[in-house]
């Protein structure tokens, strides 16, 4: 996979979750469902990018693909910035704006690792079908976990033919 593709994987998903209520949605699957808010991302943008509809085996080849950087780094980052947060230390806003800037580093690297494994564009799948596979996707990762906003950012920015998606 290019380097285009992970690209196009990241802007995809820093559009999505600047969305209104979506980034609030996403920490609710991930803190109290344990679902990877990078998966998420990647079930929709498989879909709205036309690359299609995952199945379960698919799903977890992905997830296994990125769990190990995961657990050792993302997840620790997290952790670590977090507690910077909670600590409220004088003058810790700097160090906790440097731990937030490694953690989407390290989630950005998870996501070209993702990217690797998608297969190539195509951008002539209508935008209702790649509509309907973004949505597929998420709920076959999430289940019946709540995502209503979400599905509601993805829905809107099918309107626009994915437009805001490839910006």
């Amino acid at each position: 996979m290019s380097d285009a593709a992970a690209a196009a994987f990241w802007r995809f998903s820093l559009a999505i979750y600047a969305r209104p209520d979506v980034a609030p949605a996403c920490l609710v699957l991930q803190d109290e469902h344990a679902r990877d808010v990078n998966l998420m991302l990647f079930c929709c943008w498989l879909g709205a990018s036309g690359r299609g509809r995952l199945d379960r085996a698919r799903l977890e080849a992905a997830d296994r693909s990125v769990t190990g950087w995961r657990r050792t780094v993302v997840e620790p980052l997290r952790a670590a910035r977090r507690a910077i947060k909670a600590a409220a230390l004088p003058d810790s806003d700097g160090i906790y704006a440097k731990a937030k800037a490694v953690e989407l580093e390290a989630e950005r690297l998870l996501q070209r690792q993702l990217a690797e494994g998608a297969p190539a564009e195509n951008t002539g799948v209508p935008t209702e079908r790649r509509l309907a596979d973004a949505l597929a996707n998420l709920a076959l990762y999430i289940g019946d976990a709540p995502a209503v906003p979400i599905a509601d950012a993805i829905r809107e920015m099918a309107e626009n033919d994915f437009a805001t998606a490839s910006a």
